[in-house]
């Protein structure tokens, strides 16, 4: 654990939490609505700094992160909790634990280990980074002065200070929408109260140099609506440019909201035309493996410029400086493509448990902090 700098002090020993954007006000002993950031006597602390519940790395294209730095590896990683509370997550088991515990590793070696496995890349996954930005940011630091980039798959909901301090070492975000956006939808299966703070973050993110890419998990029946899908369209297209990525992707049943189909590859079809009707040049389908919507066009002659199946990459028809090769048009490539795209397997185990202790923060611990942290701040003035 280790105390946060995403916060302001409040009068009788309350703190407001500024990680996410639901601003949470804690009374002494309370912990965020994400279950990882407690009030211990008026100061607040990250409780899983540098504990992780899963490590590995795998190709950029699984985040998906398709136009930035094609075909490297990345080395990800998650702590536990979320700022949502998705009825339909995959990765559950962790975003919605709300426990004090992981696998107990420094930012040292966590890029020492992105070092080791080749990859160029360190990426913070699986939960919701943003609750753990502390921990993110110090690695980040690191990571970057070390050669290698780092990037966010994030809800994006996130308050103007959190993007503030991940814009000291961020390159790239990718920013999951769920449901085209619909305030609806995420109230009812997000416990979302406003899906605002989220285009507000995209703007001072994009402001700040981050490179984005924007997906939309398209779940039938509930969260499919093609009116909110064009509006989300037709904003991405007036706010980040008509050059950046969107992926619908198909969703699986999971979780609570295990009742329903997995989206009809129709309905992304549809989505994916609207998108494009509204502006966007590099719309894709995702998690349908084989569908030709995986492949990045030209824009200009419409030919592929590079060819995927699922998170392989099979041909690159770019020039070094990220030009069509059929007609030289510039296409939008952050970084560049990485020369591991031809490797035929990116993906890697990273045995944590053999390299790291699993650690419990018990509540005996805490108490023992939390009053240790108040004789402190009661003798500071």
């Amino acid at each position: 654990m280790k105390e946060a700098t995403l916060y302001r002090v409040l009068p009788d020993g309350k703190v407001e939490c500024t990680a996410c954007a639901r601003r949470c006000k804690l009374s002494d002993g309370q912990y965020g609505f994400c279950g990882v950031r407690w009030n211990l006597g008026g100061r607040l602390y990250l409780m899983v700094y540098g504990k992780i519940s899963a490590i590995a790395v795998d190709p950029i294209e699984k985040k998906p992160l398709y136009h930035f730095n094609p075909g490297s590896m990345v080395l990800s990683l998650s702590t536990y909790g979320c700022s949502w509370a998705c009825q339909y997550c995959q990765n559950f088991d962790i975003s919605q634990r709300r426990v004090l515990e992981g696998f107990e590793v420094t930012p040292e070696k966590i890029v020492e280990l992105a070092e080791d496995y080749g990859a160029q890349g360190v990426t913070y996954t699986y939960n919701e980074p943003s609750i753990f930005m502390e921990f993110a940011h110090d690695v980040g630091v690191l990571a970057r002065k070390r050669g290698l980039f780092n990037t966010f798959v994030t809800n994006g909901y996130m308050t103007d200070e959190a993007v503030d301090l991940l814009s000291k070492f961020l390159d790239a975000a990718t920013v999951d929408f769920k449901g085209n956006a619909e305030p609806k939808f995420l109230r009812k299966f997000s416990l979302v109260p406003d899906p605002e703070p989220i285009f507000q973050a995209l703007l001072e993110m994009k402001r700040k140099g981050v490179f984005i890419e924007v997906t939309d998990l398209v779940v039938p029946e509930i969260g499919d609506n093609l009116e909110y899908a064009r509006r989300l369209a037709r904003w991405i297209v007036d706010n980040l440019g008509p050059d950046t990525p969107i992926h619908f992707l198909r969703f699986h049943p999971d979780y609570k909201v295990d009742y329903l189909p997995p989206t009809p590859i129709k309905s992304l079809e549809e989505h994916a035309r609207v998108a494009k009707e509204e502006g966007l040049k590099y719309v894709y389908v995702g998690n349908v493996p084989g569908h030709p919507l995986e492949n990045t066009y030209c824009p200009n002659c419409g030919r592929v410029v590079i060819k995927r199946r699922g998170f392989d990459i099979l041909e690159v028809n770019l020039t070094e400086d990220g030009r069509c090769k059929f007609c030289g048009a510039k296409i939008n490539i952050g970084g560049k493509v990485q020369p591991t795209w031809r490797v035929s397997d990116r993906f890697a185990y990273v045995p944590i448990e053999l390299l790291s202790r699993y650690v419990k923060v018990t509540r005996e611990q805490i108490e023992e902090l939390r009053s240790k942290v108040r004789v402190k701040v009661q003798g500071s003035s």
